[in-house]
């Protein structure tokens, strides 16, 4: 993620008084902000495209924060998420967490607590969201092969010498060079243990 690469928090609470005492502490760490008065809301404006993360109270009208993430978490966006709970929100908290939440916060929380937890969930989305175009450019890499080429990768990566994958292709130990040379090239690998891990990557 480059660091020109703006990150916000999402706050969502129905509570105006945790809004703005949100908004001004992470504002004054130089923080960009954007908060919503209800889920609904904050789904009517929602920008997948943008980095950061959400802090979300668990309990609100017509719509729980749990609720919410679900949602989010059925349209494939996976901002990080912490979540406001008061005291008897605690096991629903947990349950966020074994679906993918960060972590969650309990009222009355200390302002480094919740800087420390929101610092954390922008530095997993920025690397996530590295990881996802460093993949989408393997993906394209992976597109430019031939289908001798595939072939020639898969038995590379399976530790197969030019001569065995040239017994197995029914091709000359120099057509196989050749393939390899350009498999290399198109994948950007300088060494063999780098094009096996573009293939788990890639799914195999």
């Amino acid at each position: 993620m480059s660091d020109a690469t703006p990150q916000y928090v999402f706050i969502v609470d129905d509570d105006e008084a945790i809004r703005d005492s949100l908004q001004w502490l992470l504002e004054s760490h130089s923080l960009s902000v954007r908060h919503y008065a209800s889920p609904q809301a904050f789904l009517d404006a929602c920008d997948s495209t943008l980095s950061g993360c959400l802090v979300l109270d668990v309990r609100m009208p017509d719509m729980s924060g749990l609720e919410l993430h679900e949602r989010l978490g059925a349209r494939g966006i996976t901002w990080p998420v912490v979540f406001i709970t008061g005291h008897g929100d605690v096991p629903m908290a947990v349950s966020a967490l074994k679906r993918g939440a960060v972590d969650f916060i309990e009222k009355p929380f200390r302002d480094d607590e919740m800087l420390a937890l929101i610092r954390k969930c922008l530095a997993t989305d920025a690397e996530q969201r590295l990881r996802q175009q460093r993949d989408a450019v393997l993906h394209e890499r992976s597109a430019s092969l031939t289908e001798r080429e595939r072939e020639v990768m898969k038995l590379i990566v399976g530790g197969n010498l030019n001569k065995e994958i040239a017994d197995q292709l029914g091709i000359s130990v120099k057509t196989v060079e050749v393939h390899r040379s350009r498999v290399m090239d198109k994948m950007a690998a300088r060494t063999v243990a780098d094009l096996v891990q573009f293939s788990v990557v890639l799914g195999g």
